[in-house]
């Protein structure tokens, strides 16, 4: 084998993982490829890579060897005690200045670490998000690099020219920031879509179940959809998935797939992030349960048959209807991205990351899961205020909110009086409702937790910061709990 001919190495064929490798041979780049199972090698590159600029290497010395220094190398593999593993065996063989990449999903702290472990060895470290699926990976995906910054010098061109391009032919690929940034931006991409695909899926059963609309008519409707404000690739393919008939059957395919999701644990992540710092990711948190709620199958079956809710009916005009659930899909969607971004913004301030919102939605306009026409808008939002608090006090998102409201709340009161569930809906109608009051009962709540635990309060006659404690059944004394927020 010719030795320092390949711009970058690759552990892990895997789907993504091949892929990305023919991504970055069709834009000029020599790869040189290994797989712990070393058939997979020899397979991809008699099968789909031969004629190729790609080399097949039977060991991590041998893919090492072939590279170009500073030798860049690429992990594709399962997140967690895996990439240690590779990391392990690769470190060791290489030289100050290499730089090692993990594209899985891999959760932020374990980048952190990885990253400065690291450069204590002279390596250079990126944890890079990668969203977009197996057809991403081979024809641009969305890219969210991360780690230590002396890195992205030398991955930003093979990185931005495999990426998916944004209409203006922008790259959707741009350095997210220090550590594991660039795997949190794409942690909450994914908490992201996770609520997109809930409000999406309760669209659906509130057009099926209140108005009857079989495949035929939902692909219709998605199809409509996807013309207008909700042009995104999740409505695109949703639309698709309707007009999917199966072959054996000739029935819709979706009408014959089991009602039990599954999920990865990003979700998860995402909202167990939210709570650390204390930031309402409503609308997220409640699609992993709503996914948590539906895994429990047979318990919902047998529940079905010993709960009684109200009758299913529908009386007034069937388009408006269509209508309103569009509305309230758009309006959750907003409420769902402001709640994402702040969730970000609040990380970027804890951890002393600098994460770009701005640029963040524009990493997101192509390539990704969640691309769609209304990042653009989101990407508008922050040019015009970069330190914006909320994309809900935005001017263009406040004034849809406010055009979306009232069918927004029809929606959410027509699931809720025929028993439909709708957390997600209903969920951003609170939180919606909840950001735009000035006054909250929460000062009952702390009159609560002072009676009970001396936990003081604040007063609106007083200076903020200023705290109280009142012994109210007289027999509590005057000692306060000390003052702290978890």
């Amino acid at each position: 084998m010719a030795v320092g001919v390949a711009d970058i190495g690759l552990i892990g064929l895997a789907v993504m993982g091949e892929n990305l490798v023919l991504n970055m041979e069709s834009h000029g780049y020599t790869v040189a490829v290994f797989n712990r199972t070393t058939s997979r090698v020899d397979e991809f590159v008699g099968g789909r890579a031969k004629g190729k600029n790609i080399i097949g290497c039977h060991t991590v010395r041998e893919l090492v060897a072939a590279l170009k220094k500073p030798r860049r190398v690429m992990m594709m593999v399962k997140a967690g005690a895996a990439v240690d593993q590779v990391i392990a065996e690769v470190a060791p063989l290489l030289e100050p200045g290499d730089i090692l990449i993990d594209g899985g999903n891999t959760h932020y702290a374990d980048t952190t670490r990885r990253t400065r472990e690291m450069k204590a060895r002279g390596l250079l470290y990126i944890g890079t998000g990668v969203s977009g699926g197996e057809e991403g990976a081979l024809r641009g995906p969305s890219i969210m690099p991360g780690g230590d910054p002396a890195a992205w010098p030398h991955v930003k061109p093979i990185f931005q020219a495999i990426a998916a391009k944004a209409p203006d032919g922008t790259p959707c690929c741009d350095w997210v920031g220090d550590e594991g940034a660039g795997h949190y931006v794409k942690m909450v991409h994914n908490g992201i879509e996770y609520g997109d695909l809930q409000l999406i899926g309760e669209s659906y059963h509130l057009l099926r179940a209140l108005l009857g609309l079989d495949a035929s008519a939902l692909h219709d409707v998605f199809a409509r959809w996807n013309q207008g404000p909700l042009d995104s690739y999740l409505i695109e393919i949703t639309r698709d998935i309707f007009a999917y008939r199966d072959p054996e059957t000739g029935r819709p395919l979706v009408d014959l797939i089991l009602d039990a999701a599954g999920q990865k644990g990003t979700g998860k992540w995402t909202v167990a992030s939210a709570l650390d710092l204390t930031v309402p990711l409503t609308l997220i948190a409640e699609a992993v349960f709503a996914r948590a709620l539906s895994a429990q199958k047979e318990q919902r079956v047998a529940a079905s048959q010993v709960l009684r809710g109200p009758e299913v009916r529908f009386t007034g005009d069937r388009q408006r209807f269509i209508d309103d659930v569009e509305m309230a899909l758009y309006a959750s969607k907003i409420v769902s991205y402001a709640q994402g971004f702040a969730l970000m913004s609040a990380m970027a301030k804890e951890s002393g990351w600098s994460i770009n919102s701005g640029a963040v939605a524009l990493m997101w306009r192509g390539g990704c899961i969640i691309r769609s026409v209304f990042l653009g808008k989101i990407k508008e939002a922050f040019d015009r205020n970069p330190v914006l608090t909320s994309l809900l006090v935005d001017p263009f998102f406040a004034d849809e909110l406010h055009r979306c409201q009232a069918g927004w709340r029809r929606t959410v009161a027509a699931g809720v009086a025929n028993g439909i569930p709708v957390p997600a809906f209903s969920a951003a109608l609170a939180y919606f409702d909840g950001y735009r009051s000035a006054w909250l009962p929460a000062n009952l709540l702390q009159a609560q937790r002072d009676y009970f635990g001396a936990h003081t309060y604040e007063r609106v006659d007083r200076p903020r910061g200023q705290f109280f404690h009142t012994n109210w059944t007289g027999r509590g004394g005057t000692t306060a709990s000390t003052t702290y927020n978890v």
